[in-house]
C-alpha cells in the first residue's frame, strides 16, 4: 500500500521544493537556491508557517518590493545561466500586481523564475476578501489572471491534491531550453491550509538534468551545405550561447572554421573581448566593426538569439540577398526572417555542423578584414574613454576607469536608459560570464534588484565567483534602489556606480534626435518648480542612509581612487558621479521608431523622411 504524508497544502508545496536538486559543474545542490518574499495576509499565516521550518534547506530572503525582489531572482538567474532558479513569493492584490513587470522581463529574457502569489478563497464564502478586485461578469478572475500573458505557465491552486501534477509540470517547463520562462503558481488562501494524505512518492528528491536537443539530420546538412557557399560569413552569438555552456566550443569553432563571431547584447561575454574571433557587438548599441561585417555578410549563422531590433537594427543591418541560418532550441526563434531552421541545442549544434564540415574553411581574407575593423573599432573607444579637460566626464570615460579597476571575476550589470548602448560597446569582458545587460524587456529598476541576486548567486558553483558592479542613470536610481538595503541586511556586497545626468538622458536624445524639442525628460526641460535649478538629490547620502558605504565624486581620477576603495570594503558601496548628459560613442545602425507623419516642427517633418528612408531598407520576413 502507498505510504502517505498528512500536510497543509503549504507544507506540501515547500517539503517538494526542497527536495528538487540539479547538478552544477558536476556538484549536486538544489535546484531553488532561496525564496524572496514579502508576507501579507494572503500567505504569511499558511506559506510563512511552512517556510520558516526549512530556512536551512531553502533560505528566505525579506524583499522591500515585490518587483524588485523578482527582479532579483532575474538577476540570480542569469548569473547561474539558467542551472539554478530563485523563488518570489507575495501576497494577493498589488503585492502580486507589482511582480507583473518582473514576470514580464523574465518572459523577454527567456529566464526562470518561480512566481508563488496568494489569492482569493476558493470557496468565496468570505467574498470580497482584503485586496481582491472584482469583476462583475466573472468571479474567477482576480489579480493573478494579470500573469497570464507574461509567464511561460500558469496555474491556480484551489485543492490541495493539484501541485502534485502542477509543480513537476512548472519546474519542466522552466528547465526546458525552448520554452524557458517564469512560471506562476497562484494559492488560494483557504486551500493554502487545508491538509491532504500526499503520496510519500512525490517527495523523493530528484535530479533535474536541462536537457540538450540534438538538430534534425535534414536540417543540419542542409545548414552546412548553406554555409559551404558562404565567402564572408558571419556568426551571431546570442544569449542562448551562454546558457547551453557553449562558450568554448563556439570559440574553437569560429577560429578553426575563420569566421568572425559578433555579439548579441545578451550574447556579450559569451568571449572575451580580446578574444581573436570575436569582433564586437552588434546592432543600434554596436559597434562600427560589427556592422560593417553584418552588412557585407553573405551568409549569417544566428545562435541563441531571437534576432531583436537591437540586434538588426530594425532588419537594415543585412544585405537583402544574406540568408541565415538559425540555431536555436525553440522553433519559434529559429523560423523567424526565413532562416533555414536548425532547432537544437547550441553546444550540440556546433559539434555537429563542425563534424560535417570536412576540411571547409571560410577565405582567409574575411577574418583579416574582421580583425582590422575590430581594430579600429579599439581605437574609437580608446578615443571616447580617455581622459580630457571636460568640466563633467561622459558614460564612456566613466566606464573606461571602471573597465580599468574591475577584476576579471567582477561581473558589470546594467539595464534600461543611456547605460545598454555605452556597456554594450565600451565594457571590455576580461571573463567569460561576466556581463549582464538586460536589454530584453529594458526594465527600469533591474540593476540594483539584479546585483543583490547576482551576488547570492556568486556564493555558489557556477559563477566567476566575483563582485557584481552595477551602473545606473540617477533616472534608474531614483524608480528602484531600495535593494541596497537588501544587500546591506544580508551581507551580499556589490558596487553600484550612480551617473546622475539630471533625468532621462537617453530618452531625450531620442526625443529630440527626432525633431521633438526637449520636453519631460531632463529634470530642466519638466514641469518643476524650478527648471532652472531643480532640488538636487545627493544618491550617497541617501544610499548611507540604507546602510551602504558611499562616497560622491566629481573626477574620473576620484572615481577611479573610489572604485579601489568600494573593492576593498566589506559592504556594498555606492559611488556617485555627475556625467554628461549629451556625449555618447557613436552608433551607425538604424532603428524604426514611430515618427509623426505630420507636425508644426519642421525637425520632426525632416526625422520622418529620414525615417521612411530607414524603413525602405527593411529586409521583408516574418
Amino acid at each position: 500500500m502507498q505510504k502517505k504524508i498528512r500536510l497543509t497544502m503549504s507544507q506540501a508545496l515547500v517539503k517538494y521544493l526542497c527536495n528538487q536538486f540539479t547538478e552544477i559543474d558536476g556538484e549536486q545542490v538544489p535546484l531553488f537556491a532561496g525564496l524572496f518574499g514579502i508576507f501579507g495576509h494572503g500567505n504569511v499565516t499558511c506559506l510563512s508557517e511552512a517556510l520558516e521550518q526549512v530556512q536551512d534547506q531553502l533560505p528566505t530572503y525579506r524583499g522591500q518590493n515585490e518587483q524588485s525582489m523578482a527582479l532579483a531572482a532575474i538577476g540570480f538567474a542569469k548569473a547561474k545561466r539558467r542551472r539554478q532558479i530563485m523563488i518570489a513569493a507575495t501576497s494577493i492584490g498589488p503585492g502580486a500586481a507589482n511582480m507583473v513587470t518582473a514576470a514580464g522581463t523574465a518572459m523577454a529574457n527567456r529566464l526562470p523564475v518561480l512566481l508563488l502569489a496568494g489569492d482569493t478563497f476558493a470557496n468565496r464564502l468570505p467574498d470580497p476578501v482584503l485586496q481582491q478586485v472584482e469583476h462583475f461578469d466573472d468571479p474567477t478572475v482576480t489579480v493573478n489572471d494579470a500573469f497570464k500573458p507574461v509567464v511561460r505557465y500558469w496555474d491556480r491552486i484551489t485543492q490541495p491534491e493539484q501541485i502534485i501534477t502542477s509543480l513537476p509540470q512548472a519546474i519542466a517547463t522552466m528547465l526546458d531550453p525552448a520554452d524557458c520562462g517564469p512560471a506562476f503558481v497562484g494559492l488560494a488562501q483557504d486551500t493554502q491550509e487545508k491538509v491532504f494524505d500526499y503520496p510519500e512518492a512525490f517527495f523523493e528528491p530528484k535530479v533535474w538534468k536541462i536537457p540538450r536537443p540534438r538538430p534534425d539530420r535534414g536540417a543540419l546538412s542542409a545548414a552546412v551545405k548553406l554555409l559551404m557557399t558562404a565567402k564572408r560569413p558571419l556568426i551571431i552569438s546570442g544569449g542562448g550561447v551562454r546558457y547551453s555552456l557553449a562558450e568554448e566550443q563556439l570559440a574553437e569553432f569560429a577560429a578553426k572554421r575563420g569566421i568572425p563571431v559578433v555579439e548579441t547584447i545578451a550574447g556579450k561575454g559569451a568571449l572575451t573581448h580580446d578574444h581573436p574571433v570575436h569582433a564586437g557587438p552588434i546592432g543600434i548599441v554596436g559597434s562600427t566593426s560589427a556592422n560593417a561585417l553584418a552588412k557585407d555578410a553573405d551568409v549569417i549563422l544566428a545562435i541563441g538569439t531571437r534576432l531583436q531590433d537591437f540586434t538588426t537594427g530594425s532588419w537594415t543591418a543585412f544585405s537583402q540577398e544574406a540568408e541565415f541560418i538559425s540555431i536555436n532550441t525553440s522553433r519559434f526563434d529559429a523560423t523567424k526572417h526565413r532562416a533555414l531552421s536548425v532547432v537544437g541545442d547550441a553546444l550540440e549544434t556546433l559539434i555537429d555542423i563542425d563534424a560535417e564540415l570536412d576540411n571547409w574553411i571560410a577565405p582567409p581574407e574575411r577574418m583579416a578584414h574582421a580583425k582590422d575593423l575590430f581594430a579600429k573599432w579599439n581605437e574609437i573607444l580608446d578615443e571616447h574613454q580617455k581622459p580630457t579637460n571636460a568640466l563633467v566626464p561622459s558614460y564612456a570615460q566613466v566606464i573606461g576607469v571602471m573597465n580599468k579597476v574591475a577584476r576579471p571575476e567582477d561581473t558589470l550589470i546594467g539595464a534600461a536608459g543611456g547605460t545598454p548602448g555605452e556597456i554594450t560597446k565600451g565594457w571590455r569582458v576580461k571573463n567569460p560570464n561576466t556581463f549582464d545587460c538586460e536589454f530584453g524587456f529594458s526594465c527600469m529598476g533591474y540593476e540594483i534588484a539584479a546585483g543583490w541576486g547576482c551576488a547570492i548567486a556568486q556564493q555558489g558553483p557556477g559563477t566567476a565567483g566575483g563582485t557584481p558592479i552595477v551602473m545606473l542613470g540617477d533616472g534608474t536610481y531614483m524608480m528602484m534602489n531600495s535593494d541596497i538595503y537588501s544587500a546591506v541586511l544580508t551581507g551580499h556586497k556589490m558596487i553600484v556606480v550612480v551617473c546622475d545626468n539630471g533625468g532621462y538622458a537617453v530618452i531625450n536624445r531620442l526625443q529630440q534626435s527626432k525633431g521633438v524639442p526637449g520636453f519631460n525628460n531632463l529634470l530642466t526641460d519638466c514641469n518643476i518648480q524650478y527648471p532652472e535649478n531643480p532640488p538636487h538629490v545627493d544618491f550617497a547620502k541617501h544610499a548611507e542612509a540604507m546602510g551602504a558605504a558611499t562616497r560622491n565624486v566629481e573626477s574620473l581620477a576620484e572615481l577611479e581612487t573610489a572604485l579601489q576603495w568600494a573593492q576593498e570594503n566589506d559592504r556594498t558601496t555606492v559611488i556617485s558621479i555627475v556625467s554628461d548628459a549629451w556625449k555618447w560613442v557613436p552608433g551607425d545602425a538604424d532603428w524604426d521608431v514611430g515618427v509623426p507623419e505630420s507636425s508644426n516642427f519642421e525637425k520632426v517633418r525632416e526625422a520622418r523622411r529620414a525615417q521612411d528612408e530607414i524603413r525602405a531598407r527593411q529586409r521583408v520576413g516574418v
